[in-house]
């Protein structure tokens, strides 16, 4: 799901997320040949009436008033720092977000078995508020769209918890989220404890992994094999949805994770067998947060693209000259000149039994003790 005119999604000079990242990933996917491997579909503006599957009209009314007159609404959370006030901003975000509903019809109808729509992952818009950095979360609208189908499971690999779409769907049994982050005692949106569970119909189907700070590659991918795939196995959902912010990474300057491209790409592997396994191989991969523009969002989305579009690409394998001599004119950095950090990625799976005394391993079985139950699912044994 592509077209340059989701670059228009802007919050203006200096703010975190620059649309340049988009534009270097495109590149960057066009020069490593990636782009001739998926159909590229230009998308729509969601309608009113989409956007109100998951956010409500006095709010979607205070966003077409602000993009129009460019004036704040604070109790809807437009115009603060995070979330500043552009003009043209409801189109802008009305296209992301018709980017997954459009890719999420196109699996439930059978026309697409894996979809990527890298502007996506706006995972922190609530039903009427605006919240750092998005305005409406294009990940619950294309989960309320594919729930009509039957269970979906959303998974969220930000270094942030995904709480705008928690909070949508925190009563409905028809969609797990499980969000894998940074302990939010130390990082916004303060919120994705481990005994945040859901409550009625969804109680079990909200599933918080919450790391502490300096997790390294091996805890990541240990933490995300212990609790993501029990439970897909569990709830065999109709489609997988996956947001791939990277800012999980080491050089991201907002998180506090440790996280190679390398051990990111593994991870967009393990969710892909894990869609074919279990959700007849219905997959919608969204970005997310990443904001070292230049040095990681490109490269980590590249591999995250390759593995959508069933290929391998080498973490050793140079990035093309014309792209960095884009990098170059357009930012006046320089850009890595490899498409990994060099690094060999391993880790214990959970089932080779866990360590009290790990601060990860604790993390995973809170996480376990507090939803698995809930699902039917053994803490120790699932």
């Amino acid at each position: 799901m592509w077209s340059e005119q989701l670059l228009a999604y802007d919050f203006g000079p200096g703010h975190p997320m620059d649309p340049v990242r988009l534009d270097l990933t495109i590149r960057l996917l066009g020069e490593l040949g990636l782009l001739e491997r998926f159909d590229v579909v230009a998308p729509h503006l969601a309608s009113d009436a989409d956007l109100a599957l998951v956010h409500d009209p006095a709010y979607l009314a205070a966003v077409r008033e602000a993009s129009r007159s460019g004036l704040t609404a604070a109790s809807f959370g437009l115009g603060d720092a995070d979330t500043p006030v552009f003009a043209g901003m409801h189109e802008a975000a009305a296209r992301i977000a018709g980017a997954a509903l459009e890719g999420a019809r196109l699996l439930a109808g059978g026309s697409a078995r894996r979809v990527l729509s890298p502007a996506g992952g706006m995972h922190h818009a609530m039903p009427s508020a605006a919240s750092g950095f998005c305005v409406h979360n294009d990940a619950a609208l294309a989960l309320a769209v594919l729930a009509e189908q039957g269970p979906v499971v959303y998974v969220d690999l930000d270094v942030h918890h995904g709480d705008g779409v928690q909070r949508a769907f925190e009563a409905d049994g028809r969609v797990t989220t499980i969000s894998i982050h940074q302990h939010p005692g130390s990082i916004y949106p303060h919120s994705g404890y481990p005994g945040e569970i859901g409550t009625g119909p969804g109680r079990g189907h909200s599933v918080n992994l919450a790391l502490p700070e300096g997790v390294t590659d091996s805890g990541w991918l240990r933490a995300i094999e212990a609790v993501v795939e029990p439970v897909v196995r569990e709830v065999r959902p109709f489609a997988l949805v996956t947001q791939h912010g990277c800012d999980t990474h080491a050089d991201d300057p907002l998180g506090g994770l440790r996280i190679s491209i390398e051990a990111q790409a593994e991870a967009a592997r393990m969710l892909a067998d894990l869609a074919e396994e279990h959700a007849g191989g219905r997959w919608l991969a969204l970005g997310g947060g990443g904001y070292d523009v230049v040095g990681v969002v490109p490269r980590v989305w590249a591999h995250v693209a390759a593995v959508v579009a069933g290929v391998t690409l080498d973490p050793a394998l140079p990035t093309p000259p014309a792209w960095r001599r884009h990098v170059r004119d357009i930012t006046g950095r320089e850009a890595p000149l490899a498409m990994g950090d060099g690094v060999e990625v391993r880790y214990r799976p959970f089932a080779a039994g866990h360590d009290p005394a790990d601060d990860v391993d604790r993390a995973i079985m809170a996480t376990r003790n507090a939803a698995f139950p809930c699902l039917g699912l053994d803490p120790l044994t699932a």
